[in-house]
């Protein structure tokens, strides 16, 4: 019982595109699944970057309307820092 190989494996460059191809998509340090994982991570990266940026812009234009308006300071620091002028009390309610 003779086995026939078809006649396009018995081709050298084919065979040779073959093995190239498989040594690409699963052995190679830069395989392909690899190449898609650093692609995705660095698209990632990039939209973590873009928020940042952003926040980065509202955080300057708050500083900015802190520094110009002294009642958007006071305001700012009773509700984030609790503090209060010397005649006043403070109570803080937490609600459950």
């Amino acid at each position: 019982m003779k086995l026939k190989v078809p006649a396009f494996l018995r081709n050298f460059y084919v065979v040779s595109i073959v093995i190239f191809f498989v040594w690409m998509f699963f052995f190679d340090t830069n395989d392909f699944i690899s190449q898609y994982q650093m692609w995705k991570n660095y698209r990632d990266l990039e939209q973590e970057k873009q928020y940042y940026i952003e926040k980065i812009e509202q955080q300057k234009m708050e500083k900015e309307a802190l520094i110009t308006n002294k009642r958007k300071l006071e305001k700012f620091a009773r509700e984030k820092y609790l503090m209060k002028r010397d005649d006043e009390d403070l109570y803080i309610v937490v609600e459950e």
